[in-house]
């Protein structure tokens, strides 16, 4: 890709941004071809950005927003965005609304994540404060108690819910158990993760007029990336929201861009616009395929190796890592892989353990597993108040011989991530 809305970003990058000035150091100056740049490495880039001091950035943070995106309490990832940026991107993102089902005159309840630098329901706010047709926000919030919620939805008669899918389950099994169905909600919006066939069912049982759709898809460190389709059935499926923003199909394997349809690539990102904290070839962390790749509409497949999404919760993969080797005191483990499965409708992370050599007294492992879910709760605390709210499974461990891990069939490679969920 040569253009020149790219060629100014480079250029800017290149003189702003100390880390993308050694990024892209061995570059002629001159390069406006996006293939020609070397992906971001997640590591390097969140190692360049802290909260005190970044050389990610372009210039100082004086007008604007601030999101954490993750990473252990320790070493949090935090995205910043301009005023500028991010109302134009709240803007983008409300033009999809329509496409995903919002309609004049709706009344749409924000059950989204609030507070602790949350992202997701201050964005739906704005997305729905630009929304192309009038409607009436009720803006709830993810932590009111269900009773409260329900009575609010009742009360005020919604049309439209909006919340993660393990949310949205969760007072799914609220509404049942107790007024049995809310009829009037006809558009139930989702995003974050994926909605299983399972969880459709549930949806079915307390909202039996309702639609589920993706509101978007997005992520708070790569910004809006692409918007629902209308009358799309598959709601894994979204178009692009091009021409500023640039989605990457690359072979897993090969890096080699993929434009043919139906061959799963991962995904990655460039935001032409973003300039304050740049975002340029940023793998995502997800799994995609074209299914028209003219008009750049793909399927989300699931994830990657950058992280692990566990309902609202993301554990990357790095950070897994270092926690289980701060909990290995005896070297108990040979190596780990990480396994996503879906089950009586919420997710379950599994690490899938291979013992080293000195690691066949059972007992060792147990102590192991101990300790791990004792740091894991310490560095990422959301994970455990999730399974404790019952939106997620508990951690699960499996220990497997040497020959246990899974392994790419053609180069013989460790599989570090293994996305077992049925879509």
């Amino acid at each position: 890709m040569t253009d020149p809305q790219l060629a100014d970003l480079l250029a800017h990058v290149r003189e702003h941004s100390p880390f993308y000035r050694d990024l892209y150091a061995g570059l002629p100056d001159d390069v406006a071809d996006l293939s020609a740049l070397p992906l971001i490495d997640h590591t390097a880039y969140w190692g360049a950005h802290g909260i005190e001091q970044s050389e990610l950035l372009t210039g100082p943070h004086q007008d604007g927003i601030v999101f954490k995106t993750g990473g252990t309490t320790g070493a949090p990832r935090v995205s910043v965005y301009t005023r500028d940026e991010w109302s134009a991107m709240a803007r983008r993102f409300a033009d999809g609304l329509p496409a995903a089902g919002v309609r004049a005159g709706d009344r749409a309840a924000n059950l989204f994540y609030a507070g602790e630098l949350y992202s997701s329901f201050v964005f739906t706010l704005n997305a729905f404060q630009e929304a192309p047709v009038p409607l009436v926000q009720l803006p709830i919030g993810g932590a009111a108690p269900l009773d409260l919620t329900i009575e609010t939805l009742r009360d005020f008669r919604a049309t439209v819910i909006s919340a993660p899918p393990t949310s949205l389950c969760r007072l799914a099994r609220q509404v049942a158990d107790t007024v049995g169905t809310l009829p009037e909600v006809r558009l139930a919006l989702f995003a974050g993760e994926a909605f299983y066939g399972d969880q459709l069912e549930l949806m079915a049982t307390a909202f039996p007029n309702a639609r589920v759709r993706s509101i978007g898809y997005a992520s708070v460190d790569a910004g809006i990336l692409a918007g629902p389709v209308a009358d799309e059935p598959d709601t894994r499926v979204h178009e692009v929201f091009g021409p500023d923003k640039v989605i990457e199909l690359l072979d897993p394997e090969s890096g080699e861009p993929i434009t043919e349809e139906g061959r799963p690539g991962r995904v990655v990102a460039t935001d032409l616009v973003r300039r304050l904290m740049p975002v340029i070839r940023y793998p995502v962390g997800d799994i995609a395929e074209w299914v028209d790749y003219p008009r750049r509409r793909f399927r989300l497949l699931g994830r990657s190796e950058e992280g692990a999404r566990v309902g609202v919760v993301t554990v990357y993969l790095e950070d897994l890592r270092a926690m289980a080797a701060r909990a290995d005191r005896e070297g108990a483990v040979g190596d780990l892989q990480v396994v996503l499965r879906h089950r009586e409708a919420k997710d379950e992370l599994l690490l899938r353990l291979a013992g080293s050599a000195r690691s066949a007294d059972f007992e060792r492992s147990a102590d192991f597993e101990r300790e791990l879910l004792a740091v894991l709760d310490e560095a990422r605390p959301m994970f455990g108040a999730e399974v404790r709210k019952g939106n997620i499974h508990p951690l699960a461990f499996e220990w497997v011989g040497p020959d246990g891990l899974d392994v790419n069939p053609r180069t013989g490679k460790l599989i570090r991530l293994v996305d077992r969920r049925a879509h």
